[in-house]
């Protein structure tokens, strides 16, 4: 089931003054980062604290704004993971390979669990295939394909989290 829609506007106004409180301490923040320093004064000591107060708040603003993710967004390989025709040892997850009847899911568990594969051949090597599930394989050759394993779809390759 579904979470109720948010309704209680006291909670919604808390979030939209957080956020309003971590954009004003960014901004403070870059600005402060490109304002040229004046000629040196005498400061007193209130200013002093001042100057420091302002310095803790935008550091501590400044904590609270995420930083970009290192996310591969052009990916030639994406297409051999399970959205197209051809699929890619190294990466493609095992649900994949419950579009080839007969692979899945005691083979296809075996081909996830083997690799990587320098080459589509290497697929036969796999230690206790038998000739029957060869033949199976065999029978999709054609449309496998081996790409450079990337750690990004290892840990998906035997669960992407999706539930019948």
């Amino acid at each position: 089931p579904r979470p109720p829609p948010l309704t209680n506007t006291r909670h919604i106004k808390s979030i939209t003054t957080t956020m309003k409180l971590a954009i004003l301490s960014t901004l403070f923040t870059v600005a402060a980062a490109f304002t040229s320093p004046a000629a040196p004064k005498t400061s007193t000591a209130l200013e002093a604290n001042r100057r420091d107060a302002l310095a803790q708040i935008a550091a501590v603003g400044a904590a609270f704004v995420p930083l970009s993710a290192n996310a591969v967004r052009d990916n030639d390989a994406v297409k051999y993971l399970g959205g197209g025709a051809v699929v890619d040892l190294n990466n493609a997850n095992v649900r994949v390979y419950l579009k080839m009847p007969g692979l899945y899911p005691t083979i296809a568990g075996k081909i996830v669990s083997n690799g990587p594969y320098a080459n589509v051949g290497d697929v036969y090597k796999i230690p206790g295939l038998s000739s029957k599930e060869q033949e199976v394989i065999k029978k999709y050759e054609s449309r496998f394909t081996v790409t450079t394993p990337q750690a990004d779809y290892v840990i998906d390759k035997f669960n992407n989290g999706l539930y019948r």
